[in-house]
């Protein structure tokens, strides 16, 4: 097995964006892609890593940038002011969602017939959306990601299948905002599953989260539980 990494730089409208692909050369052939969305400070080692752990599943594994070429912040003050204006303009985000779809489904290791969407945290609602807005992709998965509904996407069917990863203690997606996700899901026709650990909070699978003021704590086993549940999703979208 030889993973081979590299990183892409794309453009949403007049600004430039850098993505970091990672696959296994030793597999033949295009491969199933998978999108890797980051949490609120910017792409990271974590979703780079994420990356590389999907390509030695024998996937090609793209993390992406939402924010921008080199763009990244450094405590939980820039994170959020990052992520804001996303949050604020989600239609702004879902183009920039679709145009990291587009740049997946360009590359040579990748089968742009099978493709895919993960993210953490911000990640995770970024991969919701893309789902929400119609996009023809597999599936996508939410790994303790943000529910808020866009409010630009009521009208539309959801063909994507889709897993929530969520922990049920994450004072950022509350039971009640996961009933109505549920709901919403439900209300698009789509095919739909949320796992919600017990006694978990957000970021549970990010060995550095320690901050329960936050609520941002790592889980090991529920890290594992959902690194589980995620290749058997993949491998149900991808089955040849």
């Amino acid at each position: 097995m030889a993973i081979q990494e590299k990183y892409i730089e794309y453009s949403v409208g007049d600004k430039t964006h850098e993505a970091f692909l990672a696959w296994d050369d030793d597999h033949s052939g295009p491969r199933p892609g998978v999108m890797v969305g980051h949490a609120w400070g910017g792409r990271s080692e974590f979703e780079e890593d994420k990356a590389r752990w999907l390509a030695r599943q024998g996937y090609a594994g793209l993390a992406i940038d939402m924010y921008g070429k080199g763009i990244r912040g450094s405590s939980p003050e820039e994170n959020s002011a990052l992520m804001a204006p996303l949050l604020e303009d989600r239609g702004e985000l879902q183009a920039r969602m679709t145009a990291s779809l587009e740049l997946l489904r360009s590359l040579d290791p990748v089968d742009a017939s099978r493709c895919a969407s993960m993210g953490y945290c911000f990640g995770g609602l970024c991969a919701l959306d893309l789902a929400r807005i119609g996009s023809d992709i597999a599936g996508v998965i939410s790994i303790h990601g943000l529910f808020t509904p866009p409010g630009n996407t009521g009208d539309v069917t959801i063909s994507a299948k889709v897993l929530c990863l969520h922990g049920y203690d994450d004072p950022m997606a509350d039971p009640d905002s996961m009933l109505a996700l549920a709901k919403e899901l439900s209300d698009a026709g789509a095919d739909w599953q949320v796992h919600a650990y017990g006694g978990t909070l957000h970021a549970f699978t990010n060995p550095q989260a320690n901050n329960p003021d936050m609520g941002t704590v790592y889980h090991p086993l529920a890290d594992a539980r959902s690194t589980v549940a995620i290749a058997n999703f993949l491998q149900e979208l991808f089955a040849a």
